[in-house]
């Protein structure tokens, strides 16, 4: 069986190898890692998004996430209500209180959700079990996947035990629990009536609401009634359709913050990482043998046949590298996803980007190390 030269010079030395193959895997978890968190940002920040029961939404202007929601009349929604093709309306609330964690009485702010319980907003199985729940005075419904920091509260609500606390310096009751998960923005959620929350937060004026959920008919056309709500509502109002809305959120977290940058600076210094360590590999392999290429020279050999001996090197410590680095990376993955609650997992997508970097990272380092071979002359073996 014939063995590639390629594979020859690079095992020669298997230390270097080594060494080569680690550094390449260190890079490669850099990128997986800087990717994961940014894709976990921004599916975390969406959850609530893609769990509302509508077609259309309407926010303020001034909004820019959910974090950073301003409130419009709630008296634009009713004006929706009379536009051809829609079924029914919901105003829903949302603000942040702190919440005391009733084991070490430490504050910790939660986002806090609340409309009509006679709306079926929210498409969370532990939610539409207990809109009946929530009618009672003072009781909310607590997310099960939110930060430990605010209690044990799943754990005491499973057995049985009546968990009381304070949520913005009013008494409430843990009536049941759902699974929404954690984000960058919010480290927990509870979801109430509408009542309840205007208790919560006495000074905020019930005619002002953050989003309007609007549901059409079967048969209704989306385009068609977002063009004339556009065109036809007060501009103190945005009208967006889900999709609409799911970027909006994404893109407040991509360009309106530092964050989006920072994991793609993460990414790009990873992929320079890599490239220096395959540089420094491959330049040193072709100086070492640098008199073999030049014999290959005076035997005939031409120029491009040595430049792919070179490509060949830098392919396999590609595809060597990257399979320690997606196995270390997934687990990882699971080790983060434990600590913060945030959604990372591997997915076909980001294991073939990171793939497709690798290689293009030690191709480039192949084609800058390969200038060295213009210095093989065949009169260097006499």
């Amino acid at each position: 069986m014939k063995i590639p030269l390629a594979w020859l010079q690079l095992s020669r030395e298997k230390m270097r190898l080594l060494v080569a193959l680690a550094g390449i895997s260190f890079a490669d978890i850099l990128m997986f890692m800087q990717l994961g968190f940014r894709d976990a940002l921004f599916d975390s920040a969406v959850t609530l998004h893609k769990n509302l029961q509508g077609d259309v939404f309407l926010i303020s202007p001034q909004s820019e996430a959910i974090i950073s929601m301003k409130s419009f009349p709630r008296r634009r929604l009713y004006q929706a209500l009379g536009f051809e093709g829609v079924q029914s309306i919901s105003p829903m609330y949302m603000d942040t209180a702190l919440w005391k964690n009733p084991e070490t009485r430490g504050t910790r702010g939660i986002l806090v959700l609340g409309f009509n319980p006679r709306d079926s907003v929210l498409d969370l199985p532990g939610v539409t079990q207990n809109l009946d729940t929530i009618k009672m005075p003072d009781v909310v419904l607590f997310d099960d996947t939110s930060r430990p920091e605010f209690g044990p509260i799943s754990q005491w609500f499973n057995q049985g035990k009546d968990v009381t606390t304070e949520v913005g310096e009013r008494r409430i009751k843990v009536g049941g629990v759902f699974s929404l998960g954690a984000s960058f923005g919010a480290d927990g959620n509870i979801v109430t009536s509408d009542l309840n929350f205007l208790r919560l937060f006495p000074k905020r004026d019930g005619g002002l609401i953050d989003i309007g959920v609007i549901k059409l008919e079967p048969t209704a056309d989306l385009e068609k009634v977002l063009t004339n709500m556009r065109q036809n509502l007060p501009e103190d109002v945005k009208v967006l359709s889900k999709e609409e809305l799911i970027e909006f959120e994404k893109k407040y977290w991509q360009t309106g913050t530092a964050i989006g940058f920072i994991f793609t600076l993460g990414t790009s210094m990873g992929f320079i990482v890599g490239m220096v360590i395959v540089y420094q590999i491959l330049y040193t392999d072709v100086t070492n043998h640098l008199p073999e290429y030049a014999t290959l020279k005076a035997m005939g050999y031409k120029d491009s046949y040595l430049l792919t001996i070179v490509f060949q090197e830098a392919l396999i410590l590609a595809l060597l590298g990257y399979f320690p680095g997606i196995f270390l990376a997934s687990g990882l993955y699971g080790l983060t996803r434990i600590a913060t609650n945030l959604p990372m997992a591997m997915t076909l997508v980001r294991a073939v980007t990171v793939l497709v970097l690798t290689i293009i990272m030690c191709c480039v380092s192949g084609a800058i190390a390969v200038r060295k071979l213009e210095a093989a002359d065949p009169a260097d073996i006499f």
